[in-house]
């Protein structure tokens, strides 16, 4: 079942329902996938729970909790765009800006949110929405990219990590700030979750080195074609993000990648009082 919200949407500066926005998508579903469900492994997921997924994507951590949940369960799946998320027993589909709110009501066993938070202005306000719609026992996890430099290994040259440098800098600190994105959120996560009130909170960071035609910097070179105008209009110019462009194809540039940062935390079987 696919259930359309008509509530206002809001304004997002990355538009996954675009074919660029597929790209990015599926970028980071080979990068991020394997190390989500780790984490949710070790969380442990069982038949018959109900879990909600925020910022579904191509559906594909949705689909994984559908196998763990099995035929008892329920995987409530919400975005902005879900063409790529298939509705299946099991399986509610919601086209849905959290912003308004949540789709359903809870109670949820499991609440999953990645790489969402970090871009929602009033991402405290929502992550205690989600506490409050999970039920005893229920696991919270978000999982955002972090501040950490993404520092340059290798390039063509001294130039070439220059306009690297500048790039991501315009990007993470100057339009970041503009449309209300937070690079400091991922590790503000922990705190926010033990002032909800949440128990058994633990972390892990990741991160690794990617090279010019990997995954990573092809997902670095897709976000510079969606953000273009912007970039133009932070100061950067069309030389420098053609030659960007060109650099996230050579092999001989490497550079550390973002560090995801994924946080859990458990809401007590019995009601605690709030800091």
């Amino acid at each position: 079942m696919t259930v359309e919200s008509r509530a206002a949407k809001h304004e997002y500066h990355l538009d996954t329902a675009s074919h660029l926005g597929r790209k990015q998508v599926s970028y980071l579903e080979e990068l991020l996938d394997a190390r989500t469900t780790a984490y949710l492994d070790e969380i442990g997921i069982e038949a018959g729970q109900r879990c909600l997924e925020l910022g579904a994507g191509g559906g594909s951590i949705t689909r994984w909790l559908a196998e763990r949940t099995g035929p008892t369960g329920t995987v409530v799946s919400v975005d902005l765009d879900v063409d790529y998320v298939t509705a299946e027993p099991g399986v509610d589909v919601h086209r849905h800006d959290i912003n308004d709110g949540l789709p359903v009501a809870g109670p949820f066993d499991l609440i999953h949110a990645r790489l969402l938070l970090m871009h929602l202005p009033r991402r405290v306000e929502i992550l205690r929405t989600l506490v409050d719609a999970l039920a005893p026992g229920g696991w919270l996890v978000i999982g955002d990219f972090s501040d950490r430099p993404r520092r340059v290994l290798s390039a063509p040259t001294p130039a070439d990590e220059r306009v690297f440098d500048r790039v991501q800098h315009v990007a993470h600190t100057f339009l970041a700030r503009e449309v209300g994105v937070s690079m400091t959120w991922a590790h503000e996560v922990d705190q926010h979750m033990a002032d909800a009130g949440l128990t058994d909170i633990s972390g892990q960071e990741y991160s690794r080195t990617v090279a010019g035609g990997t995954t990573g910097c092809l997902l670095h070179r897709n976000y510079v074609l969606q953000l273009h105008e912007r970039l133009i209009s932070g100061g950067i110019t069309e030389d420098e993000l053609a030659r960007y462009r060109t650099l996230m194809l050579e092999p001989r540039f490497r550079a550390w990648f973002y560090q995801f940062v994924c946080t859990w935390g458990r809401k007590p079987r019995k009601a605690r009082r709030r800091r």
